[in-house]
């Protein structure tokens, strides 16, 4: 799998013995050197009851837009992240990561990209920091179904749960995104 421009995959170093484990969900410097420097302002935690729950595919539009870190602390999750920045190669296309609270992987998603994720496991929990403040004002949603990105659910969930918001979200054609290549 080509992974998109600018997307990252964190693995962390973990550190086990007796006691059980540890390792570092983020560290300043070090994700610097991985060339992640944005300035994140806030952490965002997310709990699906059931397997099969659909969160996305969200972005704020600027000057609230984010960066974000993902990562999930219990459960299983299919991550989708989609590149919208016109002008870019991959324009419309996407990334599919499963994370888990097993493998420890966090995706760092920069600005320019959708976000969503489908739980995989019944008491899914996600964790992901954000570098600017919700503002539901200047948020936007893709339908979750949408033709032109053609992003699949997995057959083995002939029934999803999406909130209504998400239900109503535009299609990829009468999208106008506000985020370019130079």
């Amino acid at each position: 799998m080509k992974i998109l421009d600018g997307i990252k995959i964190i693995k962390p170093k973990i550190y086990k013995d007796k006691r059980g484990l540890f390792f570092e969900i983020w560290n300043k410097k070090n994700f610097s050197k991985l060339g992640i420097r944005n300035n994140f302002v806030q952490d965002n935690y997310s709990f699906s009851y059931k397997k099969g729950t659909f969160r996305g595919f969200h972005f704020q539009k600027p000057p609230y837009s984010q960066a974000k870190i993902v990562r999930c602390s219990r459960g299983s999750i299919i991550d989708v992240v989609i590149d919208i920045r016109r002008k870019s190669k991959t324009y419309g296309k996407y990334n599919l990561f499963r994370l888990t609270s097993n493998n420890k992987l966090q995706i760092y998603i920069p600005i320019g990209f959708l976000h969503g994720y489908l739980t995989l496991e019944d008491n899914t929990e996600v964790n992901y920091k954000v570098s600017n403040f919700y503002n539901p004002k200047l948020e936007e949603t893709i339908i979750y179904n949408d033709k032109i990105i053609n992003f699949k659910i997995p057959k083995r969930f002939s029934k999803i749960t999406i909130s209504r918001k998400d239900l109503n979200g535009i299609s990829f054609a009468n999208f106008k995104s506000p985020y370019y290549i130079k």
